[in-house]
């Protein structure tokens, strides 16, 4: 009880073909830019190691989806993932506990997001 239980999927993606990634890179973004647009995706970014210093190309994609086969279908369509430059795992996730801030200036047009 009191819990927000809003069910996410991860996507984590991982490096499957280097060699065919640099071609993908805008038609991923693009893609990307389209699930933002469309109220699909609630973040996405890379993953560093334990050091935080090194990017060794893993990344995260957090989507909304109705059901994991939902979730399979919207991984699926990624050009990364098609062109086969990523593989990626999904996991479903129970956001329950957490908090953000946004913070906007009229004036300025800025924003500020803790």
């Amino acid at each position: 009880k009191g819990l927000l239980a809003k069910r996410l999927y991860v996507v984590f993606t991982r490096p499957k073909d280097p060699a065919k990634m640099g071609a993908l890179v805008g038609p991923h973004l693009e893609y990307q830019a389209e699930l933002e647009r469309r109220g699909i995706m609630f973040g996405a970014g890379p993953l560093a190691d334990e050091t935080e210093t090194k990017w060794n190309g893993d990344g995260m994609v957090i989507i909304r989806a109705k059901d994991m086969a939902e979730a399979k279908k919207i991984a699926d369509a990624d050009p990364m993932h098609t062109g086969g430059g990523r593989g990626y795992e999904i996991r479903p996730w129970l956001m329950n506990e957490g908090t953000i801030s946004i913070r906007v200036n009229y004036v300025t047009g800025k924003y500020t997001l803790e």
